[in-house]
């Protein structure tokens, strides 16, 4: 790593990051309403995106920093088992185009702007409503903070801020410019800032692969040396474990964990509260199933980044943090002038995601905590208003995140909130198809997967960390080591369908249903759909 600052690459990285700015603050005028003070317009961009533009918000949303940090420096670490990433985007955009279509109609027939509306609205209950709601918010955090974990990698390689003996707030400077640039422009513009920004983002990201893939290994000697140099390199002993370091090719006692976090992940990409926000911002139905069927082109970029973990690797990539491995890989391999272009493609690659995944958070409090429980009659401009607030609050959060914690293991929190949120699935996705699971069943089996999910993971150790050391411990029952929070979603559901059973039978009062049949499939031009009422005036109560 060098020890001065790259002068050439900082340059061009806060080109393209001044660029960016520019373009988020003027993002408030672009497709502009006449009256911006709601949360279809602040929160989700008016509802308006086509097929394009959703696609690239989406990306955006979707292939984060964690795409060019974390997924190849897991692969760097650990060899093959960071490949897990790349069949849970394959395996989840099938899934999608069965339910966000009914999502989105229903949606938009009753003025939903969260997850949480949608399942107060189905099942009567705001106490079940107010669980999703906070579980969105606790698995939002931790994965801003991951995109804030990969500005400060790319800084820290391009020796902005100084070394580990610097003033933390000369250190960390750089870092809270760019919170703050960040926050500026989301409060400003809300939802069409990173809607905008995606277009440079993924632009630069499809660039930057494109050129990895072929130049790097040119240089390393092709990818027959590249495959050598990483099975030597990951089939050496770890001093900490004393078990080789990972794996070229995942084995047989990897099969059960591989494949459970691959699965689970699948399960839970959507259940962020920042992917429906992004998906409920398109004008119709229709543009969510072309989406479904485009978005797997981000999965041929993600499975051809992976690699470059492998060729850190053979590159002789030696960093402590492995969070740094890709950044020092572009600083080492490219001219300094492309250095600064890849290392901007990972910069807004974190800029765009925590943008959405702020405002789909603050939406989440803004209608199922202050509306519902604080202040029932706020009108949409106090919505807004306290939305833009919150989003603000859950960036500092992040940001403290960042600050506090050990920067190592970023993508284990992320994991962690993904065992959060997958805990969300039966009262979602149930819901959108049948209305039979019992609206305290769902409550208990959503506790139960929590608290498992949770204990679970505290008691995983690392070479490096005493808790919260990974994502992967034995399956209780079966022996074999998978994934915690595949393992706590099916204590959920078993949870919930026995509860269900116990209370129907008991005939426990059932909450209302305010949607109707019809609601499922409606598009932006059926008649009565109306995307401006209220969940609570919108729609007819009845079953489904």
């Amino acid at each position: 790593m060098n020890d001065g600052v790259n002068g050439v690459a900082l340059a061009v990285f806060i080109f393209f990051f001044l660029a960016v700015t520019v373009m988020g603050f003027l993002a408030a005028r672009w497709r502009a309403a006449e009256n911006a003070d709601n949360l279809d317009e602040w929160g989700l961009g008016g509802r308006s995106f086509g097929t394009w533009i959703t696609w690239f918000l989406l990306g955006g949303d979707l292939y984060t920093a964690y795409t060019f940090v974390a997924v190849p420096a897991a692969i760097y670490a650990t060899g093959a088992a960071g490949f897990f990433a790349v069949p849970y985007t394959i395996l989840v955009y099938p899934l999608i185009f069965t339910f966000l279509p009914r999502l989105w109609s229903v949606s938009h027939k009753h003025g939903y702007v969260t997850t949480s509306d949608f399942v107060r609205g189905r099942f009567g209950s705001k106490g079940l409503s107010l669980a999703v709601a906070i579980t969105g918010i606790l698995a939002t955090m931790p994965y801003i903070a991951l995109q804030l974990v990969g500005i400060q990698a790319v800084l820290d390689v391009m020796g902005v801020g100084g070394g580990e003996d610097t003033n933390w707030f000369i250190k960390d400077l750089p870092l809270l410019i760019a919170f703050g640039v960040l926050a500026a422009y989301t409060y400003s513009s809300g939802l069409r800032a990173p809607a905008l920004i995606a277009f440079v983002k993924d632009t630069l990201i499809y660039i930057v692969i494109a050129v990895a893939i072929i130049y790097i290994p040119i240089k390393l000697g092709g990818f027959d040396d590249i495959f050598a140099k990483a099975g030597h390199a990951l089939a050496q002993e770890n001093p900490a474990t004393g078990k080789p370091k990972g794996e070229l090719a995942s084995g047989d006692k990897s099969q059960w964990a591989y494949a459970t976090l691959a699965l689970g992940s699948a399960l839970a990409l959507f259940m962020y509260p920042h992917s429906i926000t992004a998906t409920l911002s398109s004008r119709s139905r229709e543009v969510i199933r072309r989406n479904a069927t485009i978005l797997p082109l981000y999965s041929l970029m993600l499975g051809l980044l992976a690699l470059l973990g492998f060729m850190a690797i053979a590159a002789g990539v030696k960093v402590d943090n492995g969070q740094l491995a890709i950044p020092q890989l572009f600083e080492n391999m490219f001219p300094d002038w492309f250095a600064g272009v890849a290392f901007a493609a990972i910069g807004i690659g974190a800029l765009v995601p925590a943008a959405i995944m702020s405002i789909a958070a603050a939406n989440l409090f803004t209608r199922n905590i202050y509306k519902d429980f604080l202040r029932p009659d706020a009108t949409p401009a106090q919505e807004t208003k306290v939305s833009k607030m919150v989003s603000l609050l859950v960036k500092v959060g992040a940001l403290a995140f960042v600050l506090t914690m050990d920067k190592t293991v970023a993508i284990n929190f992320q994991l962690l909130g993904g065992i959060w949120i997958l805990q969300t699935f039966p009262a979602m996705v149930g819901g959108l198809f049948t209305r039979w699971f019992h609206r305290w069943a769902l409550l208990g089996g959503w506790a139960v997967g929590m608290v498992y999910g949770t204990v679970a993971a505290y008691g995983v150790a690392s070479p490096t960390q005493k808790h919260f050391g990974g994502s992967s411990d034995e399956i209780p029952g079966i022996g074999e080591i998978g994934y915690i929070g595949f393992t706590a979603f099916a204590l959920n559901v078993v949870v919930t369908v026995v509860l269900t059973f116990v209370l129907r039978a008991l005939k426990a009062p059932d909450g209302v249903d305010e949607t109707s049949a019809s609601d499922y499939t409606a598009d932006a031009g059926d008649p009565g759909v109306q995307a401006d009422l209220p969940p609570a005036t919108a729609g007819a109560p009845g079953g489904h």
